[in-house]
């Protein structure tokens, strides 16, 4: 075999790697992925929270991929800030920025999810959801 074939062997077998591991990953995955993408969020009634600071965590999933833990704070009967505590995934502020200042702004759960990371935006409205089970009148 001459070098060239060798050289091409190897950028085969590499591909072949890569797609296996790929494949295997979105296989293992595939599960976390459906549970998040049916994961129910409540109409939490926003027109009865009780003042205060709340804590609310979500699990993550089956692998707890998304597991996150965030504080919502409740003022005059109306979430004023919320605030991601603790979560596995890397999110930058901007995302739970948007997410979080869309629940604020429309005083609900059911607002849009970031485009792209829907399964994430649900888990992170699922621990702002229990967080505000707790503030409930």
């Amino acid at each position: 075999m001459t070098r060239r074939g060798k050289f091409r062997m190897i950028i085969a077998g590499l591909i072949i790697l890569i797609a296996v591991g790929l494949g295997g990953a979105i296989i293992c995955t595939s599960g976390e992925r459906q549970e998040g993408k049916n994961l129910p969020i409540a109409a939490v009634d926003f027109n009865n929270l009780k003042d205060g600071t709340y804590i609310g965590e979500y699990e993550g999933g089956m692998n707890k991929l998304r597991t996150n833990k965030v504080q919502v704070i409740v003022s005059s009967g109306e979430v004023t800030d919320i605030k991601i505590l603790e979560h596995k995934e890397n999110q930058k502020p901007e995302f739970t920025g948007k997410l979080y200042g869309g629940v604020i702004k429309a005083q609900s759960l059911q607002v849009d999810t970031i485009s792209g990371a829907t399964i994430t935006s649900k888990a992170y409205l699922k621990s702002v959801e229990n967080a505000l089970l707790k503030a409930q009148k």
